[in-house]
């Protein structure tokens, strides 16, 4: 439906194509100076992620990836960082994002939460080489789970709460073993893809529980993901990369008003996170107040 259309039968509004023009520059424009805009420089939480969509580009429909970047900022809040379209989901692109936020002014970011892409972790760490890399422990259950026959489902799905809801990283592991010891001879490959993916499973072990439940999923982003599913719901095809950008643009901004709320006990959990963390809280955030 054509911006004209829409107006037409939900308000019984003609406009002529010169005005809807006059309003789509102007609004590319305004998106274009948004995602351009410049960056605090220290976010204590980063969240990355991609969804997919089909776009015309010189005549023929290709799906895209269009990226997503949520931070939370030193006052605990979810904070939009910005959007870009690339073919495909990869960790070169990423990087190329990266490197865009710190030009945009972004110096440091304690913990960034990420699914199991490859390659992603390293090029975050490239670009911001102190930056903690959580991954998601949603997606590595899922990705466990597809190994997995019905009826095992959920005694397997409660075996593995037990790891990534342990206090600490020891009884963590001790879980794994157990895990390992019980469900090693039906599905192998389960405890082998976590103690691969074990490095960036670990970080979230010395942190605090009201950190924790923020790092170790990316449903942040996935929410996000979900609400903008609604509005892309029944397009066949962008015809162009601005139109996706403009009406992206202006759902987020109607979803972002309701990020007016820090993170439950923010302050608190912020100023007792365990070494090494703690200290670089404190270090960094006292040069950016």
């Amino acid at each position: 439906m054509t911006c004209r259309s829409f107006l037409r039968e939900k308000y019984d509004i003609e406009v002529s194509p010169e005005f809807v023009s006059s309003v789509c520059e102007s609004l590319s424009a305004g998106v274009q100076e948004w995602r351009t805009r410049p960056l605090q420089a220290v976010w204590p939480i980063l969240y990355l992620d991609a969804l997919f969509l089909k776009v015309r580009d010189e005549g023929r429909v290709v799906k895209k990836a269009l990226y997503i970047a949520v931070g939370v900022n030193l006052e605990g809040r979810k904070e939009l960082l910005g959007l870009w379209l690339g073919e495909g989901e990869g960790a070169k692109f990423y990087l190329q994002l990266l490197n865009e936020l710190a030009s945009r002014g972004v110096e440091d970011i304690f913990i960034a939460c990420v699914d199991g892409l490859k390659g992603l972790p390293e090029a975050i760490e490239s670009v911001f080489p102190r930056t903690t890399v959580q991954t998601c422990v949603v997606h590595l259950v899922r990705h466990s789970l597809s190994f997995v026959g019905d009826k095992d489902r959920r005694a397997v799905a409660a075996d593995l709460k037990t790891i990534y809801q342990a206090a600490t990283e020891t009884e963590a592991l001790e879980a794994l073993e157990k895990f390992q010891i019980k469900w090693d001879k039906k599905y192998p490959v389960i405890s082998r893809s976590w103690r691969a993916n074990w490095s960036r499973v670990k970080p979230m072990f010395e942190l605090p529980a009201e950190i924790r439940r923020v790092v170790y999923t990316t449903n942040v982003i996935e929410s996000l993901n979900f609400s903008l599913r609604k509005i892309i719901k029944g397009r066949s095809a962008f015809p162009n990369d601005d139109s996706v950008y403009r009406l992206i643009y202006l759902g987020l901004e109607q979803i972002s008003r309701k990020w007016t709320m820090p993170i439950k006990n923010w302050k608190a959990a912020a100023a007792t996170v365990c070494d090494p963390l703690r200290r670089s809280f404190t270090v960094r955030s006292a040069g950016h107040n």
